[in-house]
């Protein structure tokens, strides 16, 4: 994995922390967008951790041009960033995670672990302004909804994603097996053309697919 942020003491600290947690491997650390984006297409990390707001390319910029150099790289924004629109451009720029800079070494690894197995995680504290926020949106006019592809299995485990679930977890729930999980979710992603399970949270609560209160 690799790590982009501009604040030096911060970097380095948090390189050496993740380099010592099982089954995490620093492999690089850039101080700007710019050189963390050439960073991650010359070395095709798993994971990069990108600050937001960097000097000569912002986060959001490094994680657009990551993505689109490397498509099989998870991004995982770690910031200062409290704000709904930071959020809401991350996820749409492809980010699997966003936490903010107070999490713990231990939810920083997790957060690494559970992107790397091709889940997301939000902050608690973000994943409640989202679905606040696009709970207050319109559904927009359309003449055909593509959610209403979804299976009934499908919406069931979309709603338990929403909730904050891991693939484990639905398992567990469902009485399936993982793998059978990662199937759904595959699915729901190539049904509604999106990238991420943030993504598809963010689009079936502004398609009002999930019935929350």
């Amino acid at each position: 994995m690799l790590v982009v942020d501009d604040q030096e003491l911060f970097r380095r600290g948090l390189t050496m922390l993740l380099a010592v947690e099982s089954g995490i491997e620093v492999i690089g650390e850039a101080g700007d967008g710019l050189e963390g984006t050439t960073l991650a297409i010359s070395t095709a990390p798993d994971v990069v951790l990108l600050d937001i707001r960097m000097p000569k390319r912002s986060g959001i910029e490094a994680c657009l041009a990551i993505k689109e150099a490397v498509p099989s790289a998870k991004i995982i924004m770690l910031t200062v960033s409290d704000e709904e629109a930071d959020l809401y451009e991350a996820v749409k720029s492809g980010a699997a995670g966003y936490l903010l800079k107070d999490s713990s070494i231990e939810e920083v690894a997790q957060a690494v672990r559970v992107v790397a197995d091709g889940q997301s995680l939000i902050s608690p504290s973000m994943a409640v302004k989202l679905i606040d926020e696009f709970k207050q949106m319109s559904r927009p006019e359309r003449d055909h909804v593509p959610g209403l592809r979804l299976t009934e299995r499908e919406l069931e485990v979309l709603r338990l994603v929403a909730k904050g679930m891991n693939n484990r977890e639905i398992a567990r729930q469902l009485f399936i097996s993982e793998n059978t999980v990662k199937n759904h979710v595959r699915n729901i992603l190539e049904k509604l053309q999106l990238h991420s399970r943030m993504e598809a949270v963010m689009y079936a609560v502004k398609e009002k697919l999930l019935d929350l209160p």
